[in-house]
């Protein structure tokens, strides 16, 4: 029975293939050093901007009468985060409203969902700054969008319900206005952990081809299972993230339901 190797690192292996990185590490050795400001994960920020910028400007055809081939693909997933998310949980009129930024949110971490899922590139969700990041844009339209609407009394008013005795609104109100932080925390945390887990799990099943040898090429199968199970969480993810954003967002902008 073949002996795991002494110089191989499966937990190294795993977690370099997760993590940011000041390199660009290239098929048949070559490595790419970065810039000064620049890490892995941004430049991968960068690639799926410039993706989505093509998508839209160069490949989608709006003047096609008849969509097809990748304008139809796209109008369909705008279609449906316009009908299925934005006009289902904020209404068909300020669902339109929120549509364009629903569907940012939507494609951009899609794109950097299956960017991650090719081999010479990295999964950017798999930084919990990224994720933060994002997060912090839908807590902005939650705030500054509810203050627009409603005014500060009326934003204000969303943390107190009605027809609560005063004694227990001193302690429900602090909850509530922590809830508003942890509602954030979570969209952050949920597309964090499901992006780093899913990843560590796959190179770590890949990695232990690198431990055993070909005793373990067997576990090939289950890393390929592994991979399309993380495609369908790529989609997955980037849905319930959009879909949580325009649940808070209708919470705070829309109190009185």
């Amino acid at each position: 029975m073949a002996q795991p190797t002494d110089t191989f690192d499966l937990a190294q292996y795993a977690l370099h293939h997760v993590q940011n990185a000041r390199e660009w590490h290239l098929p048949f050795g070559i490595r790419i050093p970065l810039l000064e400001h620049l890490s892995l994960h941004t430049v991968m920020l960068l690639i799926a901007s410039g993706i989505m910028i093509l998508l839209f400007t160069v490949f989608y055809r709006k003047n096609q009468r008849v969509p097809r081939g990748l304008t139809n693909l796209l109008e369909a997933f705008v279609v449906f985060v316009r009908d299925e998310i934005a006009g289902q949980v904020l209404g068909k009129e300020e669902g339109r409203k929120f549509t364009p930024l629903l569907c940012t949110f939507f494609f951009f971490i899609l794109v950097l969902n299956l960017l991650g899922m090719i081999p010479v590139f990295a999964t950017a969700t798999a930084n919990i700054s990224v994720t933060a990041a994002l997060a912090f844009v839908t807590l902005c339209v939650i705030v500054f969008g509810a203050i627009r609407k409603n005014g500060i009394k009326g934003f204000a008013r969303a943390f107190i319900p009605s027809g609560v005795p005063l004694l227990i609104l001193i302690f429900l109100v602090p909850m509530e206005f922590l809830g508003l932080f942890i509602k954030s925390f979570a969209l952050m945390i949920r597309l964090f952990a499901n992006m780093f887990g899913g990843h560590l799990v796959f190179f770590s099943i890949v990695g232990l081809v690198g431990s055993f040898g070909i005793v373990a090429l067997p576990v090939i199968m289950l890393s390929t299972f592994v991979y399309l199970l993380e495609i369908l969480v790529a989609f997955l993810q980037a849905y319930i993230f959009t879909l949580l954003s325009a649940v808070f967002i209708a919470q705070f902008h829309y109190p009185e339901h």
